[in-house]
């Protein structure tokens, strides 16, 4: 029974945020048209309210994001060209990572170099995780490939921590920034100021929900040593 419960707790802590981020994105998505202007308009418009001409707005296969490398916002298929709640909430909190940017706001500077310090890292503790059983069996040395093994686990944890520390950013760019926009220059519909609150905090879980995910990786790799 204990472990029955733990279960369903660790189900509810890793798949949780994921299921409720993704429900409160597609629950605003519709009207698809609430807004006259797309979330490429709305975030080119608020880019040039702050000074920030010379930032780039495109769209991406990879997700919402802003590239503090390249000076851009990248906003996907559904928010670049919609003008839902959805789309227009979306592009501002990226806009927020700009400004951020611009301000030199520190935490977010910190989250640039430890996502540039840890690229590919995750690639590389999977390939780890691969060889470990087969370096144990080469050298005859159980030790070498336990080590090797947690070495792998170690990588494959390091975006979950990466983004669980960097979490107050997110807020940053939804709340201290994001919003006030909205606010500033009347972009949203009286109505839908407290849905937009439920995306802005939506926005700033992504990358925390999608880290928790990944750390099924884990217990995948943890499981497979265990038999």
């Amino acid at each position: 029974m204990a472990l029955v419960i733990l279960i369903a707790l660790l189900c509810v802590v890793v798949f949780g945020p994921s299921i409720w981020v993704s429900r409160v994105i597609d629950r605003y998505s519709v009207p698809a048209d609430r807004y006259s202007g797309t979330g490429a308009e709305l975030a080119r418009h608020l880019l040039d309210r702050h000074g920030l001409q010379t930032v780039g707005v495109e769209q991406t296969e990879h997700g919402d994001h802003y590239d503090p490398e390249a000076k851009c916002v990248r906003l996907s298929e559904d928010k670049f060209d919609g003008r839902s709640l959805t789309a227009i909430t979306v592009a501002a909190h990226e806009v927020g990572h700009a400004v951020q940017d611009r301000d030199a706001y520190a935490p977010l500077r910190m989250r640039t170099r430890l996502v540039k310090a840890t690229r590919g890292i995750e690639k590389i503790g999977a390939a780890v995780l691969m060889l470990s059983p087969f370096l144990g069996l080469i050298t005859r040395a159980p030790g070498v490939g336990l080590i090797t093994f947690g070495a792998g686990l170690l990588t494959l944890g390091t975006a979950a921590v990466v983004h669980l520390i960097t979490l107050p950013t997110e807020f940053n760019a939804s709340f201290g920034r994001a919003l006030p926009m909205l606010d500033d220059h009347g972009i949203l519909k009286r109505v839908d100021r407290p849905h937009a609150r439920k995306l802005l905090t939506a926005a700033a879980l992504t990358y925390v929900s999608a880290s928790l995910m990944s750390l099924l990786n884990i217990a995948r790799w943890l499981a497979i040593l265990r038999r």
